[in-house]
């Protein structure tokens, strides 16, 4: 029986910090702060920045897709905290910071000094975790096997006396595909491989990457440290998440991941990338295989001394030895990290897993006893909610990570959620969480069976309300929202009409255009008859007052698929070709737009009796012309600014015309519009311009999305804004009835 206390124990969540993973730590510290039991506990978002100034971090910056979106905002808008001060402000830290710095035993010495309790290894093991050199030695006295090394130190590396270091490493007999890697980092930062010793220059410039890559610099010089060569190990690479049960005082290993290595070793967009590494949860290998893994992970936990979690990364060979290559003392903590998958074979939820491993620490500084019983009531009429993700267009992997999501981020006191994958036949399946976790769509493909098929008749009678966490086709184009129409089911976003409209770019420019809105210049052009312009393309556009340069993109695709900026005729066929090969039987094609890009949230229903309302716009800042799709989803790749860094007039107009747009488009619930803004001296014509670029009806709801930047701006967590897009989806299903005795007799038919 636990005794109950009046104060919660306050847990500082640290991000952020000085290494190349500051970027991923920000997500793992979103996700445990999303998962933390807030009827036991007060969270306390911490930011550590590049200058290691540590800030109490306000709630609103928390779901921002990069550090750079906020971090100008800090000084005014977060709380400074001194670390000797800290501990006035947390109970305990859980750190979520990786790499360097975070992961080193560094903040575990100072946490130690302060005295101030955090989660996982201490210091020791946290140094012994980071250095991929020292371990080995560790490792190889309890008969634990790791790649052959060659260690280049800094020293050589500054001297540039390559050829001594190269005849150093054939010496070493190491073969001739090598692993070239800093000594201290993580997340692949800095790894090369290298087909052949004997490929000089390739050797040389690897090193370099290799020891170049900390985020140190003095008076303009960077810091050089040791670079680690391994031989290359052929074999199934796997990762293997171990958790301490401290009632029992033991390790408990989860069922291993096998990654299917691309390019020769898992990348670091392999890694954050939705949907781009193929990983399979089990390993595909005998269960004496698996159980081999499990225990030498334990081992390795016991040799290196980490404690409350590990993960460790290794491979098996054809012949069944294990080599380690990467023990971690601290995993990512990001929606579909190693932990999850694995976690989820044994049906512990996000939740589960983060909350016990905070109180695996808090048993063991002895402060368990002051933690109170869960009190989040479960509501007896929760909302039987089923959320479809998947589906078989491009952005099927974008769709499964917002499914994912909104399945995690729906409050289980309200909500009763069941996710509802719909694959390449569009035939929908219940998944469970062990499915759910899985890293791409084509993984849960390979898992469904005919038992779990949810036919579409019997949707009525299983659910209240229907979640679309689709993306595009038929998920955006009215097609499934006809379906719900014809079922009489409440669903997220807009209506059959609007969805289709805004799905179609033409359709909806053209419409958008009639009603006095902003658009670029632009035509539609069958797939075939641009195929056949061979020569003066340039003047066939231009009677259509379309010139160079210009862009060409599918009518009704998004998340930036097949859509190129186009500088001459040869971009223009290469263009097209592309979308042909896309079975696109029609390319759109637009005046290329110079200005601030900026996409704006808009949250209510058009045909509700309170307006809508329009979210504060970000400005997109984009690597290149065109916004990829990295920059939109992997970590620490996109920068938006929350709010645009417009004058405030401007904005306020911005604001007014993207309301304006989705009530004249009938949106309903809520949506996200695409534009540019351009001054005077950047308009063709010589006038202040917004043009609407497009209208999403059903936004991207990843963990870090645009449009939760936006509602955290005027104080709508992520858990509270899909509480109104819900809302807004039965009202609009409701719609407006009065007494039948007010209408008048002489107009019944």
């Amino acid at each position: 029986m636990s005794t109950a206390v009046s104060k919660k124990i306050r847990v500082g969540v640290l991000m952020g910090g000085r290494s190349r993973e500051c970027e991923v730590s920000l997500a793992s510290g979103r996700t445990i702060c999303d998962h933390l039991d807030t009827s036991r506990f007060d969270v306390v978002p911490l930011f550590l920045t590049m200058d290691n100034v540590l800030y109490q971090f306000p709630y609103r910056f928390l779901h921002r897709g990069k550090t750079s979106d906020f971090l100008h905002r800090l000084d005014t808008e977060a709380q400074k905290c001194t670390w000797d001060e800290l501990k006035t402000y947390v109970d305990i830290v859980y750190i979520a910071l990786h790499g360097r710095y975070g992961e080193d035993g560094r903040m575990q010495g100072l946490l130690t000094m302060l005295g101030i309790p955090y989660c996982c290894s201490k210091v020791y093991a946290s140094s012994l975790g980071m250095d991929k050199e020292r371990q080995k030695y560790f490792l190889a006295q309890q008969g634990i096997k790791t790649p052959r090394s060659v260690c280049i130190t800094a020293q050589e590396i500054i001297a540039e006396n390559f050829d001594a270091s190269i005849d150093r490493i054939k010496e070493a007999n190491l073969g001739s595909k090598l692993i070239i890697k800093p000594r201290f980092e993580g997340s692949s930062i800095g790894i090369s491989l290298i087909e052949s010793i004997d490929a000089r220059v390739d050797v040389i410039k690897a090193l370099w990457k290799a020891a170049s890559c900390s985020v140190s610099v003095l008076d303009g010089k960077q810091k050089i440290e040791d670079v680690l060569v391994e031989e290359y190990i052929e074999g199934m690479e796997f990762s293997c998440i171990v958790i301490e049960d401290t009632m029992n005082n033991t390790f408990m290993p989860f069922v291993p991941t096998e990654i299917e290595r691309q390019n020769g070793f898992f990348d670091y967009a392999q890694k954050y990338m939705p949907g781009k590494a193929i990983k399979h949860t089990p390993a595909r290998c005998d269960k004496s295989i698996q159980e081999k893994i499990q225990h030498t992970a334990c081992q390795v936990m016991k040799a290196l001394n980490f404690e409350t979690l590990g993960r460790i990364d290794g491979i098996i060979t054809k012949n069944n030895d294990i080599y380690i290559f990467d023990p971690n003392t601290l995993s990512g903590m990001t929606p579909t990290s190693f932990v999850f998958l694995q976690a989820a074979q044994d049906n512990l939820s996000h939740t589960m897993l983060i909350n016990h491993l905070l109180e695996t620490d808090l048993r063991k500084y002895g402060m368990i006893q002051n933690l109170t019983e869960s009190s989040e009531k479960v509501s007896q009429a929760r909302m039987r909610v089923g959320v479809i993700t998947g589906g078989r267009t491009n952005e099927r992997e974008v769709a499964l990570e917002s499914g994912r999501n909104v399945c995690y981020k729906l409050s289980p006191a309200k909500y009763d959620v069941t996710p509802l994958f719909l694959d390449l036949d569009l035939k929908l399946y219940r998944i469970n969480q062990k499915q759910l976790a899985l890293n791409s769509t084509f993984e849960i493909s390979q898992t469904l069976d005919k038992a779990s098929e949810q036919l579409w008749h019997t949707l009525k009678e299983s659910f209240d309300f229907i979640f679309l966490g689709l993306h595009g086709g038929e998920g955006e184009n009215g097609t499934i929202q006809g379906l719900l129409e014809e079922f009489d089911l409440p669903y997220n976003g807009s209506s059959i009409t609007t969805s289709a409209l805004c799905m179609d770019k033409y359709a909806s420019n053209m419409f958008l255009k009639k009603r006095g809105f902003t658009v670029p210049e632009h035509i539609l052009m069958p797939i075939d008859e641009a195929l056949n312009l061979k020569t003066n393309i340039s003047q066939e556009l231009s009677k259509q007052n379309i010139s160079y340069p210009c862009i060409v993109k599918p009518h009704d695709d998004g998340c930036s698929m097949m859509v190129a900026k186009i500088s001459s005729d040869e971009d223009f066929v290469k263009a097209i070709e592309s979308l042909a090969r896309g079975n696109k039987k029609y390319a759109f094609i637009e005046e290329f737009i110079d200005g601030t890009e900026l996409t704006v949230g808009v949250l209510g229903n058009s045909s509700g009796s309170k307006k809508p309302r329009a979210l504060p716009a970000s400005q997109t800042v984009r690597g290149k012309d065109i916004l990829s799709i990295e920059e939109k989803f992997l970590i620490g790749a996109g920068e938006n600014q929350t709010p645009a860094l417009l004058p405030q007039i401007v904005l306020e107009k911005i604001g007014t015309t993207m309301r304006d747009a989705y009530c004249a488009l009938d949106c309903q619930g809520y949506a996200r519009i695409d534009c540019f803004y351009q001054t005077a001296q950047e308009s063709p014509t010589k006038n202040e311009r917004i043009v609407i670029i497009e209208v999403n009806t059903l936004p991207g709801l990843t963990p870090a999305t645009c449009i939760f930047h936006q509602a955290a701006e005027i104080g709508l967590s992520p858990v509270e804004f899909l509480d109104r897009i819900i809302q807004f989806g039965i009202q609009a299903h409701r719609g407006t009835y009065i007494e039948q005795e007010r209408i008048p007799h002489q107009l019944e038919l």
